[in-house]
């Protein structure tokens, strides 16, 4: 995952110099994520893999604009958003989708031996919890804590509040503390 000084310094090689290598690791680094947000709304892989490629491809048909984008990965996510619901108004006269209809599969949980050592039986119990989060919960979870938005961002991009984020977040949180046995108040971990 690319940090923000990295994302900001490649949209201004791409706006102002026109860099397609820049332009290749934006597209690399972010796509995956995209791709499963649009999924998340339009529930269909391959119309997905079009609204994000069709969105790369006007960012790249209009990127002087992007001296004028602030946040460009949270430019990139509400694109997603608004062209997913967008082409669901359009060929299925769904005007609003709330997010409880936003289905999103979190992928498990990767660790390398360099991070931490996790017995198979944990990272399963992590992955079960998350996947029987509730969908508006599992969807901040994911943006939050796989895709790396702030928060701030994801109230922008979803169009709630703070402090929704924070209760969803803590939902899960608390859901995965008891789920792997880990008691919040005391900091410790319980025995299987």
């Amino acid at each position: 995952m690319l940090a923000a000084e990295e994302i900001r310094d490649l949209q201004r090689k791409i706006c102002l110099e026109s860099d397609e290598h820049a332009f290749g690791q934006i597209y690399l680094a972010l796509m995956p994520n995209l791709l499963q947000f649009a999924q998340s709304i339009i529930k269909n892989k391959e119309l997905s893999e079009d609204i994000v490629s069709d969105i790369f491809v006007k960012i790249w048909k209009n990127r002087e604009r992007l001296a004028d984008v602030e946040n460009f990965k949270l430019y990139l996510y509400i694109s997603t958003k608004n062209t997913a619901l967008n082409y669901l108004s359009r060929h299925f006269r769904k005007d609003v989708l709330s997010l409880d209809e936003i289905t999103i599969n979190c992928p498990s949980v990767n660790y390398n031996p360099e991070q931490i050592l996790i017995t198979s039986e944990l990272v399963n119990r992590i992955n079960a919890t998350i996947a029987m989060l509730p969908p508006r919960c599992k969807l901040i979870f994911k943006l939050a804590k796989e895709d790396g938005l702030k928060y701030n961002e994801i109230s922008q991009l979803l169009n709630i509040s703070v402090s929704t984020i924070d209760s969803q977040m803590a939902i899960a949180v608390k859901k995965i503390s008891f789920a792997i046995g880990f008691d919040l108040k005391k900091g410790q971990t319980k025995p299987f």
